[in-house]
């Protein structure tokens, strides 16, 4: 195993203090990052993308495990401290410096994406990658870190207080669960609330659906939550018929619909 310097000294010596405009909080205990890098399972030989690797502490363990690494950072201030890792695993590691939501990875073939993803855009990129109308996805698995309120919306069951539109995008054709818990002091600086790692893998894909129409399906319902059905989806045309002809009362709410009922609205208007 490669010898590397404490992660502490890693940031200390570039001075790479944790931004917040970029919503950056660090991860310096190296037992939890290899914990966080297991949870996709065996990575030996296997293609990881990593978003917002930082000074790489994650990076460093899913390099420990064997992954082959492109890691997407915006920071440029990071970048020689990756430098440092590709040094100390030869051909392991590519590193593309830019925007996430907007630079393309360039990776062939089925791979994992692995992230303690910057809050500010973590939602954004999650439901681009659950988006789409071909399916299974190149992605094989998700293991993303969330701010706690936002993975157990993610893993929410119909009629909970957490469930919405992150759920049904979430579970109608992936497995999602929430992996592990991480307390806030586990970071620098300590963000002001609980994270939790989520784990997602693809599933089949419910037949003669639309992504996209259940993707408006749940924007309108959703937008509207604390209205009836028969108000919230009245703008989106066929839908109160499509309800009628399912049997949906109209009186219900969206959070009462479990994710198969919104798969057959949507089934219905595609």
């Amino acid at each position: 195993m490669t010898d590397l310097p404490p992660l502490r000294e890693v940031i200390n010596r570039h001075g790479l203090f944790a931004s917040k405009a970029l919503g950056q909080n660090f991860l310096f205990d190296e037992q939890l990052l290899d914990r966080i890098a297991a949870i996709p399972g065996k990575l030996q030989g296997q293609q990881v993308l990593e978003v917002g690797p930082g000074p790489g502490g994650l990076t460093r363990a899913l390099l420990r495990a064997g992954a082959q690494v492109t890691a997407v950072e915006m920071d440029r201030r990071c970048l020689p401290a990756l430098a440092e890792l590709d040094e100390a695993f030869p051909g392991q590691l590519r590193v593309i410096h830019g925007d996430a939501t907007k630079v393309a990875h360039g990776i062939e073939g089925p791979f994992h994406i692995v992230a303690n993803l910057p809050y500010n855009v973590g939602t954004a990129l999650f439901t681009g990658w659950l988006g789409g109308e071909s399916w299974p996805p190149q992605w094989a698995s998700l293991t993303l870190m969330f701010q706690l309120e936002v993975a157990n919306r993610i893993v929410a069951e119909a009629g909970s207080d957490a469930y919405g539109r992150l759920a049904v995008l979430a579970q109608w054709r992936s497995e999602a669960r929430l992996a592990m818990k991480v307390h806030r002091s586990a970071f620098t600086p300590p963000p002001k609330v609980m994270s939790a790692i989520i784990h997602v893998t693809p599933a089949a894909m419910p037949e003669g659906v639309s992504a996209r129409m259940l993707e408006r399906v749940t924007e309108a319902a959703f937008g509207q939550r604390r209205k009836m059905l028969r108000q919230s989806l009245k703008g989106l045309p066929g839908a109160l018929a499509a309800l009628d002809q399912l049997g949906i009362d109209p009186q219900r709410r969206a959070e009462t619909l479990t994710v198969a009922e919104f798969v057959s609205v949507a089934r219905a208007l595609s």
